[in-house]
């Protein structure tokens, strides 16, 4: 009989196998991206993370006859506990072979740690909040993944089901045909015509990042993400500390044209949006690491990269109502003209809710994939 263990990350070297686990679980899955391990380790380096100024974490690596075959970590923020109340815990970062010993040894152990440290529900994936790469994937599974996005295979949603996991919250992922948004041959009259609105008679207008100055506009996007968030199920607001630690990690890829700001006449901000290349066209021949042809290939091929993800776009709750965020979608249509860029995905959006879904729709977008957050009562 093969011998499963179930062990504590407890050293660097731990850490990096923590971090190669996929590699293995994903090896012949085709749509599956490979991250740079050296972005991983920095995310997951307790020093370095604001993240885990608030929160306690442990990590896991389940090993048959010494050979990597999952992973898992549940961690206890404490921003969680006073935004979103309750005595909760999450798990994250789980990945497993298509094995159920392995998903349960592993889905038992994270649960196990959070009810000795007194929770009482868990919720997950979670790597770590939702400002993160979140959910199981459930839908979509030919498509491959665009930037910060969870890629799983089917059985992972039968594995977690399987332990008692419940649906918690669906999430969604729009497909957008941007080509055919600049054409205008499906971009409801609706939106244009509240996009005009707001310019006209609000005076807002619409610019992009400057990279050259990005810690002070990365400042305002977290002004309004905190904000126009705020009422979304599971949101944490993100620490000023953390938006710093994400835009140095995402420097190389924010995009002057597609980081947006909406701003009064008097320099008020009011929205932004914050939409990236997808990197992973790249990242798929870097196999994960930077040398010894790493940087080649992201010097070569970066300019031909053709998708955008959607990742936030958020308007101030008092100007909801001037027809801001149709400027944004606007300005979405006109930018991608010079770029090349001709699709785009938008999300993750909360199945529950329904001005982005319908605004979504207006664009003449589909939803291709859906995620899904699991809860488990402990």
């Amino acid at each position: 009989m093969s011998s499963l263990a179930v062990r504590k990350v407890e050293s660097r070297r731990d850490l990096k196998k923590f971090v190669k686990v996929p590699f293995s679980v994903h090896r012949d899955h085709p749509e599956w991206v490979p991250p740079l391990i050296i972005d991983r380790m920095n995310f997951l380096n307790r020093s370095k993370n604001p993240y885990f100024e608030h929160a306690e974490v442990e990590l896991w690596i389940a090993e048959r006859d010494g050979e990597p075959v999952g992973r898992i970590s549940a961690q206890i923020d404490q921003r969680w506990d006073e935004y979103r109340g309750g005595n909760d815990g999450q798990f994250g970062f789980f990945e497993t072979v298509n094995d159920p010993e392995v998903a349960s040894a592993l889905l038992d152990t994270g649960c196990e740690w959070l009810a000795g440290q007194g929770r009482e529900k868990v919720y997950g994936p979670m790597d770590f909040t939702t400002n993160d790469e979140i959910g199981i994937q459930i839908d979509g599974f030919e498509i491959k993944p665009v930037i910060l996005e969870n890629c799983h295979q089917p059985y992972f949603q039968t594995l977690v089901e399987g332990n008692g996991f419940t649906k918690a919250m669906d999430l969604l992922m729009w497909h957008l045909e941007m080509g055919k948004l600049k054409k205008g041959l499906e971009f409801h009259p609706a939106i244009h015509e509240a996009a005009q609105k707001s310019l006209d008679e609000h005076e807002i207008t619409i610019r992009g990042m400057r990279r050259k100055d990005l810690p002070t506009e990365m400042a305002k996007f977290h002004e309004v993400y905190n904000e126009a968030w705020g009422d979304n199920w599971g949101f944490v607001p993100i620490t000023s500390e953390e938006v710093k630690f994400h835009a140095q990690a995402l420097k190389m890829v924010i995009d002057e044209d597609w980081g947006m700001i909406a701003e009064t006449a008097d320099g008020q901000v009011v929205g932004a949006a914050l939409t990236l290349p997808d990197i992973n066209q790249v990242l798929a021949k870097m196999k994960g690491r930077v040398l010894p042809a790493g940087w080649f290939h992201y010097l070569k091929e970066r300019r031909n990269i053709d998708v955008v993800r959607i990742l936030a776009l958020g308007v101030k709750k008092d100007f909801q109502h001037t027809g801001v965020a149709a400027a944004l979608y606007v300005r979405h249509m006109q930018t991608c003209s010079p770029d090349g860029v001709m699709t785009g995905e938008a999300g993750w959006i909360l199945e529950t809710n329904e001005p982005m879904n319908r605004a979504l729709e207006g664009m003449g977008g589909v939803v291709n994939k859906k995620f899904r957050i699991y809860e488990k009562t402990l």
